[in-house]
């Protein structure tokens, strides 16, 4: 199973990111990152800044059909800035669509 990870640029409380990525790979699944743009992601401890990221795809690249379910991290930024991005709120959508499973997070229903 391959499960898209979607978040912004920063503002990823890490450990709405990390934990959820280990359980999803413990399982034996594909966790993989998609954001609104390419190259790092910036995650946070709250308002101390943490890790970085790799992302995988932008949500350009990204359809839910390559996908069979959808975690939407929290943080306070990221489901912020997530929510006024058309590419992003349309691919979130689209799992909703298909009857997909999406996973949010503390503040990420705000995407919804």
């Amino acid at each position: 199973m391959k499960v898209a990870f979607l978040v912004a640029t920063e503002g990823i409380e890490q450990v709405e990111l990390t934990e959820p990525w280990k359980a999803v790979a413990d399982a034996g699944h594909t966790p993989q990152l998609v954001s609104t743009e390419s190259g790092r992601v910036q995650a946070y401890h709250h308002l101390d800044k943490a890790d970085t990221f790799a992302v995988d795809r932008t949500v350009g690249q990204a359809r839910p059909d390559d996908f069979d379910a959808l975690v939407l991290p929290g943080g306070v930024a990221n489901p912020d800035a997530l929510r006024l991005n058309d590419d992003a709120v349309a691919f979130a959508k689209g799992f909703f669509e298909r009857g997909k499973p999406v996973a949010a997070i503390c503040h990420a229903p705000w995407t919804l």
